[in-house]
């Protein structure tokens, strides 16, 4: 794996662990709909995820990343369409499908 491709892959996991900092303390739909401060800084790194996923992409002739192509139209919905942005399929994303990205992230980058 290359120097950029593992770039890459950290700047996902870095954002991951920051959407889980933003998070911790959201217990429930409702209150991250409440909660614009954190709905801004979640949008935004799914955004800074989705752009490192294209460019590992592009880099890496052999490695993929699982639901790729879903993640980078989540991206470009979040920067392109902001005013049609879905709350509860974000949260969906940060419950159910981050922690399953950061496993897989992990995994590629030596971890456990």
């Amino acid at each position: 794996m290359t120097e950029r491709e593992k770039k890459f892959l950290s700047d996902i996991f870095k954002s991951i662990l920051l959407i889980e900092q933003f998070t911790i303390d959201v217990a429930s739909f409702a209150a991250y709909e409440k909660d614009t401060r954190t709905r801004a800084a979640v949008e935004r790194h799914l955004g800074i995820i989705g752009e490192a996923v294209n460019k590992f992409l592009k880099e890496s002739g052999n490695n993929e990343i699982n639901h790729a192509h879903q993640i980078i139209s989540m991206r470009n919905r979040i920067i392109y369409a902001y005013d049609d942005i879905d709350d509860s399929i974000i949260w969906s994303i940060v419950t159910r499908h981050l922690p399953l990205l950061k496993k897989e992230i992990d995994s590629k980058l030596g971890g456990d």
